[in-house]
């Protein structure tokens, strides 16, 4: 009823009011103050929207360019009426974002006469009436989000002229029907997709599969879709994850590109599939179980869970006999007389011996029923550890987003190894984080897992990546971390796969990569809790900030990823990954990540069954060192033969070849500083010193790189 109240309001209120004053005021201008009286204000964001500016290029969610407007972008302002026709007329209109609010009522055909709109946000308000026709005059738009909506009908055919869109989100509205023919052929950009949570039916396309810019998530889950999933989704890039749970859909799941070697989360809820990665075979006629599709782009809750058996029950339950009834009963009554006495007895044992007595030999009580009490706390202790937590948990006071905003985030695939695929998350206020996904299982171990996670995330040093926050659940684990931009010290010192130039590191840089590396490794040797060994360190796992200055990322993953079950994702390493993860269950309590594909990083005692020791990261560290004096990778390869770049700069030394033979090239124009480059090369083979009781602690190496003359802090 507030939608007429309101317009009630506006036509009896408004008619009477007199007309705002735009004698100075231009067009565009005048546009906008329709729509400021099309909606209310509660918190005053158009506050200074008025008539007596020339443009409205100052006005609060106005952007402007040559004095014309381009964006009208009003987020989270509780602002409550409908959008009128007129917005179409802003000529040079680009940008429109009205996310968060209150909105309601149809999009209005004329809106799409702004044909220059390259993104319309429209998410988590009420609009409502289906996506006009007019949609494909927007011949520009690369970003539509129509989530979270009431919106219905069917997706008009007509948005495949919308041939530049890269990023379509509609989930979580009242969409209808069939996807339109040619869904897989319209978009030869589109890098998001998610459909989730509305109710469209029919087939999957089979030409989606030619959607070969797809990225993250390709999420279709919470729909009526229905057929056997078609083959031709495998042609996805195959860092692409597909969501296919809870729908309609049968038969054998293809094992081919992108569905291959993923978790059953993306297929779960479909009573019909079979096959891997789900447990029942196909022929079978037992369903799938069902379990919560999660991370990426988690839903915000979960379907119930149907515990009742239905039309489906078997005939042999539908009645039992007298005798059996009988049987029933008195075995419940045993039961209960055993549980009864089993109660009293450990009562008596625990609360009543134990009791105090006073000098009369009567019970105090207190401490009796204390203890009776801590007994019974610790069982229900012992139960929470298999409680499944669903809720994103900050591990400092500066976490200021939460679940909902990391969901509706944009999610792009920073790459994947045998622990799990790492996520650049971008929020919409802007802020970019790193959330690795650790995969499914461990779901008895919550309480190590928390105390493991909570441990590192107190670990404060600005060498190190922060650990902002987790969420753990019985199919998703999550590490939210800070985003480091500049990528990791391995691609700065190589360059990038596929890509034929890159700019060198100077030798100033490396010399400062080197002393914060050495910074953060003193901070987990010295000053943390426990005294931390990192045990994979390597030029993958430093990353570079703005200014360059390293952060040491990784640590303690590989024993969360150990409590964690592990990533569903990378079959092809498993094996590898589990006996390695064998090896490191045997020291539960250092903090070590195992190679899994092993590298040339790894200290040699390393390959015993020891207790890792500081002075592992110490050889790590020396063969960086190594890496970033030669610009050689950790294997060397000399004529038909491999050895390891300690072997060889050691051969090197023996030869007595001079210095420009195992220098960086692209270290030539550094020759001034020869004598630095000598100095951290003694330093370097000082660490890799075959014995680990003869090498330096990282203290003694960052007092030896201060003593250097240049400093590049």
């Amino acid at each position: 009823m507030y939608p007429f109240v309101f317009l009630f309001y506006l036509l009896c209120c408004n008619s009477l009011a007199p007309a705002p004053v735009v004698n100075s005021l231009n067009a565009e201008g005048s546009v906008l103050l329709t729509l400021k009286q099309y909606i209310t204000d509660p918190q005053g964001s158009l506050s200074n929207w008025n008539s007596s500016n020339d443009n409205p290029c100052s006005w609060n969610g106005i952007t402007c360019m040559d004095q014309t407007v381009v964006s009208v972008s009003i987020p989270k302002m509780q602002l409550y009426g409908s959008l009128p026709s007129t917005l179409g007329s802003l000529s040079q209109l680009r940008h429109v974002n009205f996310r968060n609010n209150k909105l309601f009522g149809s999009l209005p055909p004329e809106l799409f006469q702004a044909q220059r709109l390259q993104s319309l946000v429209l998410y988590g308000n009420s609009f409502s009436g289906s996506v006009p026709n007019e949609i494909q005059k927007l011949r520009y738009l690369q970003t539509l989000d129509l989530s979270q909506n009431f919106f219905v009908g069917s997706l008009p055919a007509t948005i495949f002229q919308c041939k530049r869109l890269k990023t379509l989100i509609l989930s979580r509205n009242n969409f209808t029907g069939p996807l339109p023919d040619g869904f897989g052929t319209g978009w030869f950009s589109l890098e998001k997709l998610d459909l989730s949570f509305n109710q469209f039916s029919g087939s999957i396309p089979s030409d989606m599969g030619n959607l070969s810019s797809l990225q993250g998530t390709v999420d279709l889950s919470h729909n009526h879709f229905s057929g056997s999933i078609p083959t031709s989704l495998g042609n996805l890039p195959e860092k692409v994850y597909i969501d296919l749970s809870y729908n309609n859909l049968n038969g054998p799941i293809p094992q081919n590109g992108a569905l291959m070697n993923r978790g059953p989360t993306a297929f779960v809820g479909n009573p019909g599939l079979c096959g891997p990665p789900l447990k029942n075979p196909c022929g079978s006629d037992t369903p799938p179980a069902s379990s919560p599709s999660t991370f990426p782009f988690l839903p915000h809750n979960y379907p119930p869970q149907n515990t009742d058996n239905g039309p489906g029950k078997s005939e042999k339950n539908k009645g039992l006999s007298k005798g059996a009834v009988i049987g029933i009963v008195v075995g419940d009554l045993i039961g209960i007389c055993l549980l009864g006495w089993l109660f009293s007895y450990c009562y008596l044992r625990v609360c009543g011996f134990n009791q105090d007595l006073d000098e009369n030999g009567v019970s105090k009580g207190r401490k009796g029923r204390k203890e009776c009490f801590c007994f019974i706390k610790d069982e229900f202790e012992a139960l929470s550890d298999n409680v499944e937590q669903h809720d994103l948990v900050p591990l400092d006071t500066q976490v200021s987003f939460d679940l909902d905003e990391l969901l509706k985030a944009s999610a792009f695939v920073l790459g994947r190894n045998g622990i799990g695929i790492m996520y650049k998350v971008v929020l919409e206020d802007g802020l970019a984080l790193a959330v690795r996904r650790l995969g499914e299982g461990g779901s008895q171990r919550f309480k190590e897992f928390q105390t493991e996670v909570e441990a590192i995330g107190k670990l404060r040093h600005p060498n190190i990546v922060t650990l902002r926050a987790y969420y753990w659940s019985v199919d998703e684990k999550l590490l939210i971390y800070d985003y480091i931009p500049n990528g990791s010290l391995a691609t700065a010192i190589h360059g990038k796969a596929g890509h034929v130039t890159f700019t060198p590191l100077s030798w100033s840089y490396r010399l400062k990569i080197m002393k914060g590396t050495a910074k953060g490794l003193v901070y987990l040797h010295e000053f943390s809790p426990k005294k931390y060994v990192h045990g994979d360190l390597k030029p993958s796992n430093i990353l570079l900030g703005h200014s360059m200055e390293p952060h040491i990322s990784d640590f303690g993953l590989g024993r969360l990823a150990n409590i964690a079950g592990r990533s569903p994702t990378l079959q092809s390493n498993r094996v590898a990954a589990e006996k390695l993860l064998e090896r490191q269950e045997e020291s539960l309590s250092t903090e070590v990540t195992n190679n899994i594909l092993g590298n040339g990083y790894q200290a040699p005692e390393a390959v015993k069954v020891v207790k890792p020791s500081q002075k592992w990261d110490v050889y790590s560290y020396g063969v960086i060192l190594l890496e970033m004096i030669t610009g050689r990778s950790p294997v060397v390869q000399v004529g038909n033969s491999e050895m390891d770049i300690v072997q060889w700069i050691r051969f090197c030394i023996e030869e007595k070849r001079p210095l420009s033979d195992v220098l960086d090239p692209y270290l030539d124009e550094d020759a001034g500083n020869e004598d630095e480059i000598i100095a951290v090369l003694k330093i370097a083979m000082a660490c890799v010193h075959r014995s680990p009781e003869k090498r330096p602690t990282m203290r003694h190496v960052l007092n030896a790189l201060d003593r250097l003359s240049i400093s590049s802090d």
